[in-house]
């Protein structure tokens, strides 16, 4: 038995990251570009994008940024393309883009009588657009580009795509619901493309990360005099760890597994959560 399986290497292996000028997913490239992978990050801000790009290259990686709206099929398409003029045929797609957005998210976490006569933004003023835009940027943001560099993956063994899944695909966060029912919607979608790839050559798998703490979310966790705020008190009470986790540390072990081909090789359609215990935790 080879012990050595775990020690993933991406050598010669083109991975594209969407989402990648974003905190986490600019984390992703750099994982796959240390593992050998030749990184494609894409992004809508090409320059946030392109500045993590310079980083692994710097770092001694292969990488290049590319301006990328995946609400866009004819962008998306045109990308693809140029990725495999410049870095070759995809072989990795992890698909990071999405979000939340204020527009679709409720005031209070319970609906109370009064709210409707009064300023609270409840559940009944949600945006249409808003709405539809957190679907569309979670949910058709993962697959349209699958759509454009799946493509270029059917009928060559070993190839992968891993979804960002999160902890309100199991059990929906209050105040946002239109997060939680798209993310919902990729760990399905997850399964979905499992099972419709598996005779091509293409294993499609998932994380699902808890909470952790990032600059992105800082301000949403923590008061200006370091302080938790009150909804990170519930989250680190309902989190049998009774922390946050490390995204430099607790997430790349996970990723790299999963499109590890030798160690996952007969794994697909799963969605692991990483998460201190929070999905597995009833309260009591």
């Amino acid at each position: 038995m080879n012990t050595n399986v775990i020690n993933t290497d991406l050598s010669g292996k083109v991975a594209v990251v969407t989402g990648a000028g974003g905190v986490l997913c600019s984390y992703f490239a750099k994982v796959l570009a240390r593992a050998g992978a030749k990184v494609a990050l894409l992004d809508l801000n090409y320059e946030a994008a392109h500045a993590f790009a310079q980083e692994i290259v710097a770092e001694g990686g292969c990488a290049k940024a590319y301006a990328c709206n995946v609400l866009d099929k004819d962008i998306c398409m045109d990308v693809a393309e140029q990725v495999k003029k410049d870095l070759g045929p995809c072989d990795i797609l992890l698909n990071g883009a999405g979000g939340n957005s204020p527009r679709a998210t409720t005031d209070k976490e319970y609906f109370e009588l009064g709210d409707i006569e009064g300023d609270t933004k409840s559940f009944f003023d949600l945006d249409k657009s808003g709405v539809e835009f957190v679907f569309n940027l979670n949910f058709i943001g993962s697959l349209i580009p699958t759509q454009a560099f799946a493509a270029q993956m059917v009928g060559r063994e070993g190839c992968n795509i891993l979804n960002i899944s999160s902890m309100n695909a199991y059990t929906p966060l209050t105040k946002i619901p239109a997060y939680s029912g798209a993310k919902a919607a990729v760990t399905n979608f997850t399964q979905w493309l499992a099972v419709h790839f598996s005779k091509v050559g293409i294993r499609v798998n998932a994380i699902a990360p808890g909470f952790f703490s990032t600059k992105q979310n800082a301000a949403l966790l923590f008061n200006p005099d370091g302080t938790p705020t009150p909804r990170t008190g519930k989250i680190l009470a309902a989190t049998p760890m009774g922390r946050f986790g490390d995204s430099e540390k607790e997430l790349s072990g996970a990723v790299l597994f999963l499109l590890n081909n030798d160690a996952a090789s007969f794994i697909t359609g799963v969605t692991i959560a990483i998460d201190g215990g929070f999905s597995a935790y009833s309260g009591v």
